[in-house]
Parts: structure tokens; sequence; C-alpha cells
């Protein structure tokens, strides 16, 4: 006699899903939760810091040290060095060429593949104070440029510690209270601008 073959399992219902299947769900909404609270909690912070865009005052001096933070002010310290830097201008000058032209082709890869939107464009609350180079925002070109020039300035010349590190902080506050960038935005580009120029000393 022939055994009688056993019928197919049927396949389970939604409400019947098996358990590994509900712990991916669990860890999709989580992940999906902490984003949004992360992104609000940053909103609340940009807004916090934009209120200051409130005084007129406030707004033309930061648009001015944005401005001068597009990197005329560091195109100049690299021009002059080698005639005023002493022994080492030449070294300090090409350094921070090099690190600058580093920092320009790793900013623009990550901004292109980030494509994060400024805050005037999507936080509500939140207007464009200045104007703004490119479209994303992350991660903060000014803030890079300014804190891998200043660690670069400040290793060869400590003297100018107090005028560069005060200026590069206006720099990247002034970004946040303009509505181009998020404090995230800020916070790597600063991590970004110092890390190349650390590991500049490190190779050459």
């Amino acid at each position: 006699m022939h055994s009688k073959r056993r019928p197919h399992a049927s396949p389970p219902w939604p409400d019947e899903a098996p358990l590994w299947v509900e712990r991916e769900r669990s860890v999709d909404w989580t992940a999906r939760q902490r984003k949004v609270d992360w992104v609000a909690r940053e909103r609340s912070v940009a807004l916090w810091f934009h209120r200051a865009s409130a005084r007129a005052w406030v707004v033309r001096f930061l648009d001015a040290v944005s401005r001068v933070g597009d990197g005329w002010l560091w195109y100049a310290v690299i021009a002059c060095l080698p005639w005023a830097g002493g022994p080492v201008g030449t070294s300090a000058a090409v350094r921070m060429i090099g690190v600058g032209a580093v920092d320009l082709v790793v900013y623009r890869i990550i901004k292109r593949w980030i494509a994060r939107p400024r805050p005037y464009r999507t936080c509500p609350g939140i207007r464009a104070c200045a104007r703004s180079l490119d479209e994303f925002s992350f991660p903060s070109g000014h803030t890079l440029h300014s804190v891998a020039f200043s660690l670069i300035l400040t290793v060869y010349y400590p003297m100018f510690a107090l005028v560069v590190w005060p200026f590069t902080v206006l720099v990247a506050v002034s970004r946040i209270v303009l509505g181009l960038h998020y404090p995230s935005d800020v916070i790597v580009g600063a991590l970004i601008g110092a890390l190349t120029a650390a590991v500049s000393f490190n190779l050459l």
C-alpha cells in the first residue's frame, strides 16, 4: 500500500508570521522612530539658534562673517605666508593648499552623496538670511575649511590662536543662525576639517 502524502502546510497568515519577521519589523520601526526623534531634536536646536536672526544687526554681522568665511580670508593668508610668515611660511602655505584641496574633494563627494536639503527649505520657521553657495547642507564647507586652516595655522603660529579660533567659531555659528545649516552639518564639517589637518602632519 502506498502511504498517503501529507498535505503541504499552508503559509502563515499575517498575524501568524514567524517570530523573526516580527522582530525585524520591530527593529525597522524602532530605527525609523529614532531617526524621526533625532531629526525633531536637531530641528529644535536649529530653531533655537535661528531665533537670533530676529535682530537685524545680528544678521548683518554674521552674514559678513560668513562671507569672509567663503574663503577670501584664507586665500589672503596663504598668499601672504611665504613672504610674511618667516622661515616656515612656505611650508605652512603649502600644507594649507594641500589640505584645502583634499577637503574640497571630500566635501563635494559627501555633499552629493548625502544630498541633504538646507534647513530653510525643509524646516518650518527657518528662513534663509544669506545666500547659499549650493542647495545641499551636509556637511558645512565653511566650517570644514575654517577648522582645517585654523588648526594648521595655529600649529605653525600659536600666537594666532586667539584670533583664528574665535573667528572659526563665529563662522560655524553663523551658518546655523542664518538658516543655512543644521548643527550636525557644522559638527561633522568641523570633525572632517580637524581630521584632515591632523593627518597631514602625520603624512607630510
